[in-house]
C-alpha cells in the first residue's frame, strides 16, 4: 500500500512538473515569436497581441488541467484500496 502511495505522489509530481515545463517553453517560443512580428509589422501590434494573451491563456488552461489531475490522483487516489 505504501508503495502504490509513494509511486502515485512521484507520478504527481512528474505531471505538474512536466506541465510546467511545457507550459513554460510554449509561453516564451510564442512571446519570442510575437516580439519578432511585432517588430516587422508594428500596425498589426494590437491584433497579435490579443491573439498573443488567448493563447497564453489556452496554454495555461492546459497546465492546469495536468495540475487537477494530479490533484485528483493524489487526493481521491483510485489506485489505493
Amino acid at each position: 500500500m505504501e508503495n502504490i502511495l509513494g509511486l502515485v505522489a512521484l507520478a504527481c509530481g512528474i505531471i505538474v512538473g512536466l506541465g510546467a515545463i511545457g507550459a513554460s517553453i510554449g509561453i516564451a517560443l510564442m512571446g519570442g515569436k510575437f516580439l519578432e512580428s511585432s517588430a516587422r509589422q508594428p500596425e498589426l501590434m494590437n491584433d497579435l497581441q490579443t491573439k498573443m494573451f488567448i493563447l497564453a491563456g489556452l496554454i495555461d488552461a492546459a497546465f492546469l488541467i495536468g495540475v487537477a489531475i494530479a490533484l485528483l490522483f493524489a487526493f481521491a487516489n483510485p489506485f489505493a484500496i
